[in-house]
């Protein structure tokens, strides 16, 4: 089960990747559960990404709304 800050951390990944910390505690949880992948890019920071577990994730709460 995810915490609420957990939960809110994988929309942001989803909405705006860009916006995330990469020391976000809640980051650590989503990459160990396989929620969310960091894409390592052209930049200095790797970004990132919601995998599709993730999105499974995400599609089944909207779904309990």
């Amino acid at each position: 089960m995810l915490s609420p800050h957990e939960f809110a951390t994988l929309i942001l990944v989803r909405d705006a990747p860009d916006q995330i910390e990469a020391h976000r505690a809640e980051l650590g949880t989503l990459l160990e559960r396989e929620l969310v992948a960091l894409d390592e890019a052209e930049r200095e920071m790797p970004r990132p990404r919601i995998t599709p577990n993730g999105n499974s994730v995400l599609e089944a709460f909207s779904r309990m709304r």
